[in-house]
């Protein structure tokens, strides 16, 4: 199959490439930088640069590659591209991540349209970010939270943005947890090290972690069965700031994580960082593994817990939610 990934240089698409080529797909990937075209030609895939907010630059790209699928993995949150993580303004640090998936989905949608492609996988998110009542984990039918009035809002509608537009085309969006892996969380880590990245309050709130390679298995099966609609792509169980931070902090031989009131992170860090490690609902995967959308590698996440595998033969998990705390 002819498979098209925007992104294909980025911290997910690194994965996605040489997992795609190894099922015999005939892939194109994009990059922004020349420099890295050399790695795309070594992995055995076909380089292109490409801007993707230049409607022109992305029709020319899409066209010439003439693929079957398109794969839109995206962003630009890279230090390189967005400086130094601010967790407090990511209104600023996600800009031009922002556009990419507002003027960028558009861009490729039109594309794919314009050259025939006959399906499309978007990368969406799924990690904290659940609607803020009931049950702690959310599944696709749940809303997402929004955070209207705080600086998240508009990279948050951006998302929301991606799933419409998406589903409307007849394609998938795969709300990925936060990866970690090779390369995935070397900002939060160098912070970690610092000390620089407290527990706010108890840390009550639950986040769900997506290994890279799991992401990319996930995606590379939406692209073979032609998935459509919306799948979170995450680990079976969520986990607690309270766990995840001090067993990241442990394994990278850094001290314990500081804890700071609620008052004063949202003071330092924004309104972002508070509902995230307060707040945050994590999210379930009995949908992807009920539509073999999923992982193939088992493995243990950041928190020590096992990683997703719905490619196996054990039933989705049937934990329930847990009570308000």
């Amino acid at each position: 199959m002819r498979v098209f990934v925007a992104g294909g240089t980025g911290v997910l698409g690194r994965r996605l490439v040489p997992q795609l080529l190894a099922r015999g797909h005939q892939v194109t990937a994009t990059t922004t930088s020349a420099a890295k075209l050399g790695r795309l030609a070594q992995l055995g895939a076909d380089g292109v640069v490409m801007d993707g907010l230049d409607a022109a630059s992305v029709g020319e790209a899409v066209a010439k590659a003439r693929p079957e699928v398109l794969v839109h993995q995206m962003t630009a949150i890279s230090v390189t591209h967005a400086g130094k993580p601010d967790i407090k303004h990511p209104d600023r640090w996600f800009a031009t991540t922002n556009r990419l998936r507002t003027e960028g989905t558009d861009h490729l949608l039109a594309a794919a349209q314009a050259t025939g492609v006959s399906h499309v996988v978007a990368q969406g998110y799924a990690s904290w970010n659940g609607i803020r009542e009931g049950g702690w984990v959310k599944t696709e039918q749940d809303p997402l939270d929004l955070l209207a009035g705080t600086a998240a809002h508009v990279g948050l509608q951006a998302l929301a943005r991606v799933e419409d537009v998406v589903l409307r085309a007849g394609g998938a969006v795969m709300r990925y947890g936060a990866f970690y892996g090779p390369g995935a969380i070397d900002d939060q880590v160098e912070l970690i090290r610092k000390r620089q990245y407290p527990l706010v309050g108890r840390g009550n709130g639950d986040s769900s972690w997506v290994h890279l390679d799991d992401a990319a298995s996930a995606t590379v099966l939406a692209v073979e069965h032609k998935a459509t609609g919306v799948f979170n792509i995450v680990d079976d169980e969520p986990a607690p700031a309270s766990e995840w931070l001090p067993h990241l902090a442990a394994c990278e031989g850094a001290k314990r994580p500081r804890r700071v009131p609620v008052w004063l992170a949202r003071l330092l860090a924004g309104d972002q960082a508070v509902v995230m490690m307060t707040e945050g609902r994590g999210f379930s995967n009995a949908k992807a593994k009920r539509h073999r959308v999923g992982s193939r590698t088992p493995g243990a996440g950041p928190s020590g817990s096992a990683r997703t595998t719905p490619m196996s033969s054990s039933p989705p998990s049937t934990t329930p939610p847990r009570p308000p705390r």
